[in-house]
Formats: structure tokens, sequence, C-alpha cells
């Protein structure tokens, strides 16, 4: 058997391929998680004198990914349906070869489900911290472009349409706005990433029975001796009292960083989709960006500009072409990701009696993939960010095409009522008409609004004044300070 032949490097995954995310979520990674998982609880019942203190440098040894055959285990975890039955196998048969009593320290009063939950948890925790430095990034990078370009006139498009005059700098703050609110949430969610404990029916019995057992008071003692197993050894026999199941398992969750729930969570798997929403948030907001500078970026438009690298958006066929592929594939993942987020969600409320039958089963490979996605999409998304390219000429060169009509909506609020002459709504009616003649290349809507309003009622300084699309962006410089203002300590910490 070829090893190679049960990898995944990402071929068929470009969005995600070679990121971080990627490979803090491959299987040895997992592999991983559950083996710090199963060390730290042996240190937990070790330092509480409920294992031999002997058996924890034992299964030290033992818990490193690189000792056990991925692809095998996942063939194995056929057999009774999920990768911990297998790898604990393993994981005593590797932790006998240096200590033959450490096999039976391991895995005392736990379940499958708590060694898998916690080590998605623990993984997505490693992983979602890259994913927030990223998007951290790439609002630092929209604040400067914010910044710079509050000045730059460009056209808002609604429906497809021009609408009204706006500025580059407005729309950057306003991609900020999402992404900032996304990495805000996902921080937050990371931060509170729970422990799963319950025990075969999250009653926590065998844990319980375990815990009420009398203490060994030579295996404290040596705990007490055993370096990183002492800190814990000390604190457990100095108070007894607090060495019940619910104690031992808020002591794993702060040795594994993940937080203390109020009970186990089995199948209330609202940890789970909370963590998948706000990966999906992630991507929505990444997406929009993406979205607006494959439209941007269009020769049509030429607005902006992706940043260039060596060897990237080139066409295998056509040599003139230049394509956006960071913007192609952080849309590719943002797209992908409602289906996985959906999967989630129907998993959990497919949950029935106290272990899931299948449902808790389809978790695991589409919050990965969750994951995985939202690290990509991330990643490009700060690169994109920082080396964008924007073509102000371009911007004012589009914005001419609607020309003066592009603030009529101004002209129907201010001009209007000096064209009603007596008769409320006949000036609106006659500023449409205006705007529908111009439309019809019958004149300008300057030239026809300069006959149509005489020089004593609106000068012809005023009426410029008016038709100035600069002078039409109402809050622009007020809201991009806000937003720019309200996100810098989270996007600079």
């Amino acid at each position: 058997m070829n090893p190679a032949d049960h990898a995944d490097f990402g071929l068929l995954s470009p969005a995600s391929a070679g990121t971080a995310a990627s490979r803090l979520t491959s299987d040895y990674q997992f592999i991983q998680a559950m083996l710090d998982v199963e060390l730290e609880w042996t240190r937990v019942l070790a330092g509480a004198g409920r294992v031999p203190a002997d058996a924890v440098p034992a299964v030290e040894q033992a818990s490193r990914a690189d000792l056990y055959d991925a692809a095998a285990l996942a063939e194995r975890t056929q057999g009774g349906g999920n990768p911990v039955i297998p790898l604990l196998a393993d994981l005593r048969t590797e932790a006998k070869k240096h200590n033959p009593a450490a096999a039976s320290a391991i895995h005392q009063g736990a379940t499958s489900q708590d060694i898998l939950d916690s080590a998605l948890m623990l993984m997505a925790r490693r992983t979602l911290a890259g994913i927030v430095t990223d998007l951290k990034s790439a609002a630092a990078a929209l604040a400067r472009q914010a910044d710079e370009h509050r000045g730059t006139i460009t056209v808002a498009r609604t429906l497809t349409q021009h609408s009204l005059p706006s500025t580059f700098g407005l729309k950057a703050a306003n991609w900020l706005s999402g992404v900032a609110q996304a990495g805000v949430r996902l921080e937050q969610v990371a931060s509170e990433l729970p422990l799963q404990w319950g025990g075969a029916a999250g009653t926590m019995a065998a844990l319980t029975e375990l815990a009420n057992r009398p203490a060994n008071a030579a295996a404290t003692a040596a705990a007490a001796r055993d370096g990183a197993a002492g800190t814990a050894a000390g604190s457990a026999a100095q108070n007894n009292n607090d060495g019940g199941a619910l104690a031992l398992a808020a002591r794993l969750a702060e040795r594994l960083g993940l937080a203390d729930p109020v009970a186990p969570w089995q199948t209330n798997r609202l940890p789970v989709t909370a963590l998948a929403a706000a990966l999906a948030d992630v991507l929505a907001a990444t997406g929009k960006v993406a979205n607006d500078v494959l439209l941007l970026s269009r020769p049509e438009f030429g607005e902006v500009s992706e940043p260039a690298a060596e060897g990237r958006g080139g066409s295998s066929a056509m040599p003139q072409k230049q394509n956006p592929v960071l913007s192609v594939l952080i849309r590719s993942a943002a797209l992908a990701g409602p289906g996985h987020l959906a999967q989630i969600q129907a998993a959990a409320a497919g949950a029935i009696d106290e272990r899931p039958d299948g449902a808790w089963h389809v978790e695991w490979q589409a919050m990965r993939q969750l994951l995985r996605l939202a690290g990509g999409a991330a990643a490009k998304l700060a690169e994109l960010s920082e080396g964008l390219v924007v073509h102000p000429e371009r911007m004012r060169g589009n914005l001419a095409i609607t020309g003066e009509l592009v603030v009529s909506e101004r002209i129907m609020a201010t001009v209007a009522p000096l064209l009603d002459g007596g008769s409320p709504g006949a000036g609106k009616s006659k500023i449409q008409s205006l705007v529908n003649q111009s439309l019809a290349s019958q004149g300008t809507l300057a030239q026809l609004l300069r006959g149509a309003v005489p020089a004593d009622v609106l000068t012809d300084a005023a009426l410029a004044e008016l038709l100035d699309p600069s002078g039409y962006i109402g809050q622009s410089n007020e809201l991009i300070d806000r937003i720019t203002s309200h996100y810098a300590e989270w996007s600079n910490s």
C-alpha cells in the first residue's frame, strides 16, 4: 500500500491548499489533538491520585501522531464508527512499550465522544487563532484603503445600475465592517469552545465512580515530583474535596485551553453550530469583498486590480489574461460554505437520544471543511486587501457615463420645488421629464435644467454646485471614520 494514495494534498481544493488552516486540520493534526486530550486526561487523573503517576511518562512518549498510521486508522474506524477506538488500542500498545502498566491508566472514566468532540474543539481553537490573525490583517489593510481613498469619487451601483455618487473609501470601509464583525464574532466563539466530557451517556457515571475511589497517596506524592503532572497533583493533594468528577473535568478543560461547560453537551450540538455559523459568517464577509473585486476588475470597469505575483493569474491558452485568482478562490470558498453549515445544522436538529446515531458523524468532515475554507479565504483576503491596486481615473470615467444624471435624486429634492408654480408635485413631474429627455439623448441634464429654471431663481454657479457629484456623498467621511475607529483597536491587536 502506498501511503500517498490515502493522502489529500488539496489538488481539488485550491482555496485552502497549502494554507495554515489546511495543515492544522490534517488527519495527523487531528490524531495529535486526540492524543493530546488523552494525555492531558491521564495527567489530570495522575495528579489527583486516580491512576499511577509513573504511567504519565509512558503516555507522553506514546502521544506523538507520527507514531501512528493514519491510513490504517481510517480503515479501522469503520469497525466502531469513530477513530478514537482504533487509536486508543494503538496508544495503549505503544504506551506499554515504555511501561507495561501504563495502558490501564489511559482513557479512564472517558468515552469516545468525549475524546473526539474535545479534540475537534481543540483542533478548531488552534486553527481559529490563525484565521483571526489574517482577518485582523485584512481589516487593518482595508482601513488604510478607506482612509487613503475617502476622497476618491466613484459611482455606487444598485441592482447592477448606476445610482448615486460615492467614494471608494466608503466601499472599503464597508468591506472592513463586514470582515471585522465576522472576525470579532469568530474570536468570541474561539474563546468559548467547550470541553465535552460526559461519559458514555452524558451522566459522568464512570468518572464519578473513579473520582469516588480513595486517592492513591503514593501515586499522588509521586505525581507531585513528576514535573508537568506535579502541578495538578499538588493542587489535588491539598484539597481532596476538589477531586470530584466535575472538578476533574474542569481541570482538563483548563489544561486544554477549552471552556468548562455547565454540563456535557452530548446531543446539544449548539457549540458546534455556533462555531460553524461563525465560520460561515467569515466566508460571507470575505466573499462580499471578492465579489466586488471580481466585478470592478473586469476590463470594462477597470477600477481595481489584484496585487501582481509571479506565476499567478495566467491562462494556459490566452497569454494576455491576468485572472483575479485571489478573488476567484475566495468566492469559491464563500459559495461552498453554506452547504457545510446546513449539513451541521441539520445534524444538530437530527440528534436523538443520548448519543447521535449518524448525525454526530456527519459533522466531522463538514466542520473541517468550514475551518479550511474560512482559513483559506481569510489568508487570501489579507493578501488581496494589502495589495489591492485602485484606479481612480477609471472610476471617474465610469462615473461620467451617467454624467449629471447620477445626482438626479439631489436635483429632484432641491430643484423640483422651484418648478411647482403653485401646483404641488408639478416640479417633480417636470424634473422626471427632463431626466427622461436626457436619457433619450435630447441634451445633457445641465442644459435642460438651465432652460427650465430661470437664472434669477437658480444661478449658474448654484446649478453647477448641485450637479457636482463630489458634493453629494452624504456622510461618507463620517461613516468611514466611525467604521475605522470602531474596529481600530481590534484590527491592530
